[in-house]
């Protein structure tokens, strides 16, 4: 008997019902066995309506290659597929098929090269090479874009609230409105985003950092309805916990009672030995409010009491708060440092759902089949420019410019170096579209491809947070300043070499009988 620690939904049968049927035609032809290459990459970057982005994180790989350790086809999953009949009642996968995914219905053969999860990474250069028979990566196609969308989705949101924060924390508290157990993935990747903290208790303690959160308005409602009063509902707090005290303080008003109220609790804890932690504003002026809220924490001693901020932030909100601070300092002639430097800015519905892009446009895509020992490219023929992907085996270069900068991501042909003199790059979908390079100007070429799964395993050991946190920092501190901004970016070459762009369109040509 073969069995999982997966429920169905989680195991091997997490994927779409055409990746089975294909799986199955493949097997009738005799194809289920040629070795095959998907490539898996995104189109574009995240548009949020108002800002953009112009790069994104890689996210979730890690336990999408621990999935891929685990699972397999179990009998139950067999029995599953064994009662699916067709229109005519006629089963729809027959027992020869069935028995095939009994022997071989794991991903033991499957080879995976990628770019390390953490890194930055850009529009149409691919992420991952997956290697293996036909019928088993195409099964797998769902699941992987499914482990890793959404993630780099959260990933490059909370990389961008890091950066608007201006080195203030972060913390992600979005798991209330997330998509279900997928909040889970959407905690995790926002940590390895950027989010100094989650609210996710689970996902704290698997990445081991300290899960952050104080208390709702309800528990002032309760001592209120009580008619205790929110004097002594924050009173209660701070008894329970002296050390960790933020109080929420726009229950009623913030400015003629709730940060009164909680100043008065300040002053009892620092008496009886504690020293505060925070206020929190979930409502108002934000910027207003948090000058004022400076001045009478000041005013009573407690300078360095941190003022959380939260209600629908996002990167943009979290800049336009800065910036109308820091001009009403200005006005002022005044240091804006008491302020800025206590800020934390609480990120929650905005940063889970990646609100207004809420689906990254990753795709897996059929690039070579081997025959007779050597690699054939694929190719797709579409309108659609955009949505022809680079053909055949590949490697993928990042070039960096003198001043130590990437300056291109290159998709280049096996075994091709970079050539001496003038290099031409050109645009991965449209022709006559180049790029001209002195090979003086690059000083560094990186391989970005590593291998990261072979024979069922995990060639490296599971990063830590740390690293992944420093994978995405390196990246970004060498990147120009124009791709980070948060509004209308600058473009990030991603190009082709001359040999690569010039195999994409001949298959072109071919495919549409020229």
């Amino acid at each position: 008997m073969t069995s999982s620690p997966y429920r169905p939904t989680e195991g091997v049968l997490f994927t779409d019902q055409y990746q089975l049927t294909m799986a199955q035609l493949y097997f009738r032809r005799g194809l289920h066995e040629r070795p095959a290459q998907f490539d898996y990459y995104f189109r574009r970057y995240p548009d949020y309506g108002r800002h953009q982005a112009g790069y994104a994180v890689l996210a979730g790989l890690d336990p999408l290659l621990e999935w891929m350790e685990e699972v397999r086809f179990t009998d139950a999953d067999l029995e599953i597929l064994r009662s699916q009949t067709n229109a005519r009642g006629m089963r729809r996968f027959d027992d020869a098929f069935l028995g095939w995914l009994a022997s071989n219905g794991t991903f033991d053969s499957v080879s995976v090269q990628a770019v390390r999860e953490g890194r930055v990474v850009h529009a149409n250069a691919p992420m991952a090479v997956v290697r293996g028979p036909l019928a088993v990566v195409q099964i797998l196609e769902t699941a992987f874009l499914n482990h890793l969308n959404y993630p780099t989705l959260i990933a490059t949101k909370a990389s961008r609230i890091h950066e608007a924060a201006g080195g203030r924390p972060a913390l992600e508290f979005g798991m209330r409105r997330g998509p279900a157990f997928g909040a889970n993935a959407g905690g995790r990747a926002a940590l390895v985003g950027g989010a100094d903290f989650t609210s996710n208790v689970a996902v704290s303690h698997e990445m081991g950092v300290d899960p952050k959160g104080t208390h709702a308005h309800s528990m002032v409602q309760v001592f209120m309805a009580l008619g205790y009063g929110e004097l002594e509902a924050f009173r209660a707090y701070a008894e329970v916990y002296p050390d960790d005290c933020i109080l929420l303080v726009d229950t009623i008003d913030t400015l003629d009672s709730g940060i009164p109220n909680a100043i008065e609790v300040f002053t009892e804890l620092r008496q009886a030995g504690h020293e505060p932690v925070g206020i929190r504003l979930d409502s108002g002026d934000l910027a207003y409010l948090s000058i004022e809220a400076a001045e009478m924490l000041d005013a009573a001693g407690f300078e360095n009491v941190d003022i959380v901020l939260s209600g629908n932030l996002d990167e943009l909100e979290i800049w336009q708060i800065r910036a109308q601070i820091l001009d009403e300092f200005a006005r002022a002639g005044k240091d804006p440092a008491p302020v800025m430097g206590r800020l934390v800015y609480g990120v929650g519905t905005r940063l889970i759902t990646s609100q207004g892009h809420e689906a990254l446009d990753g795709v897996y895509k059929l690039v070579a089949l081997e025959q007779d020992g050597r690699w054939i490219p694929a190719i797709k023929v579409s309108d659609t420019p955009e949505k022809v992907p680079i053909p055949g085996e590949k490697q993928i270069w990042r070039l960096y410019d003198n001043r130590g900068r990437a300056t291109a991501d290159v998709v280049a042909m096996p075994g091709e170096t970079l050539a001496e003199g003038e290099i031409v790059l050109h645009h991965p979908h449209r022709e006559g579209v180049f790029r001209k390079i002195d090979r003086q100007e690059i000083t560094r070429v990186e391989d970005l491809l590593v291998n990261v799964f072979a024979d069922g395993r995990r060639t490296e050991p599971a990063p830590d947070l740390d690293e992944l946190r420093s994978r995405r920092v390196a990246d970004l501190d060498r990147l120009d300043a124009g791709v980070r901004r948060l509004v209308n970016p600058h473009i990030y070459h991603v190009s082709l070499t001359e040999q690569m762009k010039q195999l994409q369109i001949d298959l072109i040509d071919n495919a549409r009988g020229r």
